[in-house]
């Protein structure tokens, strides 16, 4: 894999009502996708993809550093506007502190399935989670994140 990479990132979620059947085609369950250069390299055998992050009308930047640790570990790890430690492991629920510039949340991330595939210039990953904020139930989500190296 080459240093300079194409990182691709999708996410839906899903809001919790307490009706399984309350899935409704409706705007807040559209997918969001992110593409943005990223850095990539690998030590220790875990895999890191290093990229910045800007939020639309809200000055700074957000330090983002994904850690991949063979087919059981995702960590995504965000400092700056906003600071968390986001950890996916298959069936373990992992708490966090998510700090906004509006304050601070309680976050539970419950990996449910998370799948990782890598190849020589390209890595796949896939996870779907439970979230809760405060205790309280808020969204199943799926993540898929594809990193793919750039052609020199």
């Amino acid at each position: 894999m080459t240093k300079d990479v194409l990182l691709s990132i999708s996410g839906l979620h899903y809001e919790v009502s307490g009706n399984a059947d309350d899935y409704e085609d409706n705007e807040e369950n559209e997918p969001i996708e992110m593409i943005t250069p990223a850095a990539y390299y690998l030590k220790n055998g875990k895999h890191y993809v290093l990229y910045d992050e800007l939020v639309e009308g809200v000055p700074g930047v957000i330090k983002n550093k994904v850690r991949i640790t063979g087919e059981e570990k995702l960590e995504i790890i965000k400092s700056g506007l906003t600071n968390t430690h986001m950890i996916f492991e298959k069936d373990k629920i992992h708490m966090t502190e998510y700090e906004t510039p509006y304050g601070e949340l309680m976050m539970g991330v419950h990996t449910k399935e998370m799948r990782v595939d890598v190849q020589e210039s390209l890595i796949e990953v896939r996870v779907n989670y439970a979230l809760d904020i405060n205790s309280e139930p808020v969204a199943d989500c799926n993540i898929s994140l594809n990193i793919k190296a750039l052609e020199h």
